[in-house]
């Protein structure tokens, strides 16, 4: 399941939405806004917008985790709009009849939706920093 979201992503409700009937494991993998990047400045917020066909570039990286682990469900949550330094950019959900699957298919789904060529970064600094 993929979803492209303007409201905060709520972990409670994206752990009831993914299937872990038949798993041992389910992996939850967070990117959040952080204060400061590469940059050396204070990052204040950070604008995401969609640019192009966001929902089919989600589908495709779903695809490539489901082809490349055993996987039960995986779950992909993108946020778009303007974001405060502690908030939830995007999610990865994988569950999993073992951990291994689990945990390395949120590592590569986080460093992928990163990636996402539909997604335009636009970061703010605090210009007293």
């Amino acid at each position: 399941m993929i979803k492209l979201v303007e409201n905060p992503i709520d972990p409670a409700a994206v752990y009831d939405s993914i299937c872990s009937a038949f798993s041992g494991s389910v992996v939850f993998h967070y990117a959040v806004v952080k204060k400061q990047a590469g940059s050396g400045k204070a990052t204040t917020c950070i604008e995401y917008s969609a640019q192009g066909d966001s929902h089919q570039e989600l589908k495709g990286i779903a695809g490539e985790l489901e082809n490349r682990w055993k996987l039960e469900d995986v779950l992909l949550v993108r946020r778009t709009g303007r974001l405060s330094v502690g908030e939830i950019i995007s999610l990865v959900a994988a569950s999993s009849p073992n951990s291994e699957d689990a945990f390395e298919a949120c590592k590569f789904g986080i460093s992928r939706l990163k990636k996402m060529l539909t997604i335009r970064k636009t970061e703010k600094f605090d210009d007293l920093a």
